[in-house]
């Protein structure tokens, strides 16, 4: 088996984009003339507090809302100290569950300055969700608003703790279900039985309680746990993702690093869910590390409020998942728009078509557009690309690899690491690796090797200059009368024909192959396309065995809340689509 240790040219410096092709074999190791930081959250919020106290930090577009850094950083301390008022101690678990608020944001760094642990709740969670969920981390309280679109939080609630009506406010007990830790409700906005509104939590932040938090300071360490994550549960149920503070203030640091945060002004659209990674760190923790503007377009997802919000507010940067940017390729007033602002732009989440990376620069006039890799566990980003990068690396790759960050590709059968540009599992080892699954040691050695190895589940491959492609998920591969097929190609190939929108591709259970290639194709709208058209478009640019056996045309695809395309192979099983 190949030593790591005898890898001579396994470091790769990637403070820029490397020019010459150092690796020898598919292990990178991505090196920088900047350290790791050993600063927790709220020393990296103080410290750009002091330095752009009067720059916007936040800007709320659906209720006009603006706060300074000052503005924000006066808000967290009287939270954080109103949190330690209401009963709330270091080490308990507050569940935010919500959509992008103001109180979600402010949550995120009070509890950090209190050293209670935020869990970020899907806002999506119907009530057995949010049960298991609350349970599984032992959650000690719950902030929310009273309803958001059909979510009736608050009605939840009382159904999960009927107990609620007639409780004191911080004194729940549950006894129907098992909640047996949780004890306080906060409410973001009106007053219900049994809850607290955040106001008089805010309130009741005295200054003996402002006194207890200066005091805890000095106990905390960076290594502490600080944030729970729960992966989205495509297969099984979600298992909460515990990150310290060190795993998500490096990672905010080095995306802003790498994308030049660091010396220009930056204001940021981002219409991505604080709940998951990309809102959270790539949003919130880089905003506190580096002293950017992030501007929320909306409550909810909206493609053209995105827009709207890049004029209006001048935006630099804009976030996304792929199919948040093809909803705002798609809009119709996308010309009358002044994208003239925007310089750069973030892709993460799912693969990104080639295509629409292509579109996104050439009509939208997003030159430095840029793809983010990385997995919740991993804090997250492992992979980005630069802003000078060449079209082919923005549109074939996932970017470089990271700074103080290990990447491997490896055979999954026998843990050997490939040749270069082989294919096989990519592991990840570094400061981002998280410290467990919360309370699930099965579950975390399943995916942490014993040398710290985080088992990605993605089938990759790596360049000479640490640069990656991802072929597709292990459990997502079609095999197709013994070939190896990954959906993604396909899905990338199907994104360069002019009438498709949007494909995923999904493997159907054939007795003669096994499995066969079906796409599910939505069309652009007042296009008209066939089956035998797309077939035919397929046919001499792609290998036999990949054009689709099967094509179905679909309106939409069941989406995640974070916009990623969930799991299609269920979806075939509950729609019965049909197939031509």
């Amino acid at each position: 088996m190949h030593n790591l240790c005898s890898s001579f040219f396994s470091a790769i410096h990637v403070d820029s984009p490397p020019s010459i092709p150092t690796l020898t074999t598919s292990y990178a190791h991505g090196i920088s003339s900047h350290s790791l930081m050993s600063s927790t959250v709220d020393q990296c919020l103080q410290r750009t507090v002091e330095r752009y106290p009067d720059r916007e930090a936040l800007v709320f577009m659906q209720d006009g809302m603006r706060k300074t850094f000052a503005q924000f950083y006066q808000d967290v301390e009287q939270t954080a100290a109103g949190l330690l008022a209401v009963g709330l101690k270091r080490g308990d678990r507050l569940g935010i569950w919500g959509p992008n608020i103001y109180e979600w944001i402010l949550m995120q760094f009070a509890t950090a300055k209190a050293g209670i642990i935020l869990v970020s709740v899907n806002p999506a969670y119907q009530l057995q969700e949010a049960e298991f969920a609350l349970r599984k981390v032992q959650c000690n309280a719950v902030v929310c608003p009273t309803q958001f679109k059909t979510q009736k939080y608050c009605d939840m609630l009382r159904q999960l703790f009927p107990e609620m009506e007639r409780a004191s406010p911080g004194g729940i007990k549950s006894s129907r279900y098992r909640l047996p830790d949780l004890h306080t409700v906060i409410v973001t906005d009106s007053q219900q039985p049994g809850a607290f509104h955040l106001k008089d939590v805010m309130q009741a932040g005295s200054s003996q309680y402002l006194q207890q938090l200066q005091d805890l300071q000095k106990n905390f360490s960076c290594d502490d746990p600080i944030n729970i994550q729960f992966t989205s549960g495509t297969t099984g149920k979600p298992k909460g993702a515990t990150l310290s503070h060190h795993n998500i203030v490096n990672n905010a640091y080095f995306i802003g690093m790498r994308t030049g945060y660091n010396w220009r002004n930056v204001r940021i659209c981002l219409p991505v869910p604080m709940y998951h990674c990309f809102g959270s760190v790539g949003g919130g923790m880089v905003m506190a590390v580096h002293g950017i503007t992030l501007v929320f377009p909306s409550t909810g997802y909206d493609g053209h409020a995105n827009l709207v919000a890049i004029e209006k507010e001048k935006c630099t940067f804009v976030y996304g998942t792929p199919t948040m940017f093809i909803d705002m390729l798609s809009q119709p007033d996308l010309a009358k728009i002044d994208l003239s602002s925007v310089e750069g732009g973030i892709s993460a989440g799912s693969p990104c078509p080639p295509e629409v990376i292509r579109k996104v620069i050439n009509i939208m006039g997003i030159k430095e557009m840029m793809i983010g890799y990385g997995t919740t566990e991993n804090s997250p980003v492992t992979f980005c690309g630069f802003p000078i990068d060449s079209a082919e690396r923005k549109t074939e790759t996932i970017g470089c690899i990271c700074p103080h960050t290990e990447a491997k590709v490896v055979n999954p059968t026998t843990g050997e690491i490939v040749p270069l540009g082989a294919q096989g599992e990519l592991m990840i080892r570094g400061y981002c690796v998280m410290l467990e699954y919360w309370n699930d040691d099965e579950k975390t050695q399943e995916c942490i090797s014993k040398d710290r190895w985080y088992k990605t589940g993605d089938i990759a491959s790596l360049d000479g200059y640490g640069y990656c492609k991802i072929e597709g998920r292990i459990k997502d591969l079609i095999i197709r009368g013994g070939e190896n097929i990954y959906p993604a190609e396909i899905e990338q190939f199907l994104h360069t024909h002019p009438k498709i929108q949007e494909a995923q591709v999904v493997g159907v259970k054939d007795e003669r192959m096994g499995e066969e290639v079906c796409a599910c194709i939505r069309i652009k709208t007042g296009q008209e396309c066939t089956a035998e058209e797309i077939k035919a478009y397929c046919k001499g640019k792609i290998a036999y065995y990949k054009v689709p056996r099967y094509i179905t045309f679909v309106q939409g695809y069941p989406l995640t809340v974070t916009g990623k395309v969930s799991d299609m192979r269920q979806y075939e099983k509950e729609t019965h689509f049909k197939i031509y």
